[in-house]
């Protein structure tokens, strides 16, 4: 799906955009999360002409806990993460931005979705299903075996994300898509259930055009593969952060090609990694050097500062709120109080329409 396509009951153009991005915290932030998540969203969010138009930034941490039971990574990752956004532009001020447990209507709007959703509809997550055949390829292994609820029903918590703030569009990989068409799902079946058009309709957003980054040894950089090139790195007043992420970039793998060798740009990690930053001009201007032959020295060493030209601007805010968790704590409780201004009043709806509400007005 591209970022032009939407279903067709979807909002008409003119009408407010309500966009929900949100980020699990299990992992520090890399290049590829900076190119393909943080960047565009946030550009998005600063050139929208509709004052209507909303955006919705949040820290999934529920959904962290799904897959990393070491509290501290998650508090570590919940911190950098925050930093990191706030750091590369993004105004607390013009969107909500806030901590996925400091709204807690959505765990309990998500109680109420998984009663109108259909089991049927969760073995067909891709997550699960791929569980369930890693467990099949074992001998005398129950299909099941290491499988939470919290992975099983995880569509339904992220639908709950998205439904309670009538999100229109939520940009996603292409790995997500599936759980924004479960979210549609079970917001459709509510609706009907309860013969009220209570939640909007969501559209996933998948932008062609925003790069995927290549990691260090040339597969999708992630931080599974331990392939990623962090963003700002960890802050140690005795290594230079300038110098880490050179370090870093240095130990992209390449061939043995001789540096006066001519060499194929569209076959190199460094030229991959580059077109996410530089100009047409200076891509032509590259490809032009790896043709007559460049040294991958050099290559690397035109990356690094086209890379550091673009972040060094904002590594020092971020290391300023690294170093005072008190400022990122109160810009959350800032957001959680926006968000909830929503999701007090959207619960409220959800509730009087599967008839929980009171018995009587009281004086």
């Amino acid at each position: 799906m591209s970022a032009s396509e939407t279903h067709p009951n979807q909002t008409e153009a003119n009408q407010p955009r309500r966009t929900l991005t949100g980020v699990t915290t299990t992992g520090i932030p890399h290049l590829g999360n900076y190119v393909g998540a943080i960047r565009p969203a946030i550009r998005s969010s600063q050139t929208s002409t509709n004052e209507d138009d909303k955006s919705f930034f949040f820290l999934a941490d529920y959904h962290s806990i799904i897959k990393c039971s070491d509290p501290k990574q998650v508090h570590e990752s919940t911190k950098a993460i925050a930093a990191t956004w706030l750091a590369c532009g993004l105004d607390p001020e013009k969107v909500v931005f806030y901590r996925q447990s400091d709204v807690p209507e959505i765990p309990e709007l998500a109680w109420i979705l998984n009663c109108s959703c259909s089991k049927g509809l969760m073995n067909r997550a891709h997550a699960y299903k791929a569980a369930v055949d890693a467990n099949n390829e074992k001998a005398d292994v129950d299909p099941d075996h290491g499988i939470t609820m919290g992975l099983f029903g995880y569509p339904v918590l992220m639908a709950a994300d998205i439904l309670m703030f009538n999100a229109t569009h939520v940009p996603v990989g292409r790995d997500q898509i599936q759980h924004v068409e479960m979210a549609r799902d079970i917001a459709g079946t509510f609706n009907h259930k309860y013969n009220k058009s209570l939640f909007t309709l969501p559209s996933a957003v998948f932008d062609d055009n925003v790069a995927l980054l290549t990691g260090l040894d040339g597969r999708k950089m992630s931080k599974s593969y331990g392939n990623t090139i962090p963003l700002f790195g960890e802050y140690n007043p005795q290594v230079d952060p300038e110098k880490q992420l050179r370090k870093a970039i240095m130990q992209i793998v390449t061939n043995s090609q001789l540096p006066e060798e001519p060499k194929d740009p569209d076959d190199s990690v460094i030229f991959e990694i580059y077109k996410a930053f530089a100009t047409p001009e200076e891509l032509a201007d590259l490809r032009s050097q790896y043709e007559a032959g460049i040294a991958w020295g050099d290559a690397k060493q035109i990356l690094f500062e086209k890379i550091n030209g673009e972040i060094a601007p904002f590594r020092e805010r971020y290391f300023e709120l690294m170093a005072n968790p008190k400022e990122l704590e109160e810009i959350l409780l800032m957001g959680a109080e926006k968000a909830r201004r929503h999701s007090r009043k959207q619960l409220d709806k959800a509730r009087r329409a599967i008839g929980i509400k009171p018995l009587a007005k009281l004086k």
